[in-house]
């Protein structure tokens, strides 16, 4: 499934979180541990970044040797730019490595309180050609104050997984369905068109008609299928189902033809991203 995986970090709290959960990834083999340092701008101190460069280069070897002592292959690169930006850096690495799928902290140090989505990562699932998984943490409060709890441990079990039905939905489905590791999928559609309590009931009866096509193709596999239909807004929507059903993780495709569609290229899709509490795999669409 994923068996090369790129892991770019800043060396936050979050980001450390999210090495911890890479052995966790069905298939994982190879692991390429990237640190982009940005030149783009001179610092106070003049164009000196060779500290930096350093540091990056010692903490990559100490992540390097975790992951070795877990059974898998890593490369360690240190991206200085002086042109460009960050997000284009991990892209271009992604695709020079030819990696299965990209895994970043959804946000980092820069994080604004409230804001759970950095820039970087929202640019990185925009434009990415290969499969991204955006790693999120619960906050516990604890005696000695709040600290991250990792959701990585069996992140693949519970699946919550939006559908439009179209072509390209279904068609990552199969591809998550195969996933190692799932115990449950849970089927969601949101209703969004209706003008008449009439025409939003016939077109939730429809839904629920396709739902059931839907897991009767899927009737045999090891895990368990559910079913929701919802009303109104997709992105609130599917947050909503994903907090009161406890999902693992919520898999999306990029692609569709409805509401989807706009979901993954417009506004929507950070709405989910955004505000979900839950790790986010984005499922690319593989285009022939």
């Amino acid at each position: 499934m994923f068996n090369k995986v790129l892991f770019p970090t800043d060396f936050s709290a979050d980001a450390h979180k999210t090495l911890e959960c890479i052995g966790e990834i069905p298939g994982v083999k190879e692991v390429v541990l990237l640190h982009v340092v940005d030149a783009t701008h001179p610092s106070k101190h003049g164009w000196i970044h060779g500290p930096h460069v350093e540091d990056a280069k010692l903490r990559l070897e100490e992540h390097k040797e975790y992951l070795e002592s877990l059974g898998l292959d890593v490369t360690t690169k240190v991206d200085i730019i002086t042109y460009g930006s960050i997000p284009e850096s991990i892209l271009e690495t992604a695709d020079k490595e030819n990696v299965s799928l990209i895994v970043m902290n959804a946000h980092g140090k820069s994080l604004i309180k409230g804001l759970l989505l950095g820039s970087v990562p929202l640019a990185v699932m925009r434009h990415a050609k290969t499969d991204v998984l955006l790693m999120r943490y619960k906050l516990v409060d604890t005696l000695e104050g709040e600290k991250l709890e990792k959701f990585c441990e069996k992140i693949f079990s519970k699946v919550l997984y939006p559908t439009d039905f179209s072509e390209p939905a279904e068609d990552a489905l199969s591809f998550v369905k195969d996933l190692k590791g799932v115990e449950e999928i849970g089927l969601v559609h949101v209703v969004t068109k209706g003008e008449t309590e009439e025409e939003i009931e016939t077109n939730v009866r429809e839904a629920k008609k396709k739902l059931e096509v839907i897991k009767d193709k899927l009737d045999g596999a090891d895990f368990k299928v559910k079913d929701y239909v919802r009303v109104g807004s997709p992105a609130e929507e599917i947050c909503s189902v994903a907090e009161d059903e406890d999902a693992s993780l919520i898999a999306m495709s990029s692609h569709g033809k409805g509401w989807f569609k706009e979901l993954l290229l417009g506004d929507t899709t950070f709405d989910v991203v955004k505000n979900t509490k839950r790790p986010v795999l984005v499922v690319r669409a593989k285009m022939s």
